[in-house]
């Protein structure tokens, strides 16, 4: 297994949540909905994670109603738990949205 695939723990969750504002854990994800002023910016904005999320081989689970976009990240070949993969596309998500 590669080495940001591992299981992390609830504990090590927590903690890297600190570095996250806005995100939350819970039912083995971590997940946040950032807010948009248009259907459009909100398809935009997942639009411009495709090649990185596929790049990683990272497929979350993303939820659009209109100006909200809500994304859950987990790895489902790992048992669907969290792994330090998902921080990384949670900070990408964070730099992206930061960046409009």
């Amino acid at each position: 297994m590669e080495e940001d695939l591992e299981i992390l723990s609830k504990e090590e969750i927590l903690k890297r949540l600190a570095e996250f504002p806005g995100w939350e854990f819970g039912d083995d994800k971590i997940k946040k909905t950032f807010e948009f002023s248009s259907f459009t910016e909100s398809v935009n904005f997942v639009s411009g994670l495709v090649d990185f999320c596929n790049s990683l081989d990272h497929h979350p689970d993303i939820q659009i109603n209109y100006g909200k976009v809500t994304f859950e990240l987990h790895r489902t070949d790992v048992g669907g738990k969290v792994t330090d993969r998902d921080f990384t596309v949670a900070r990408e998500i964070e730099r992206l949205y930061s960046s409009q």
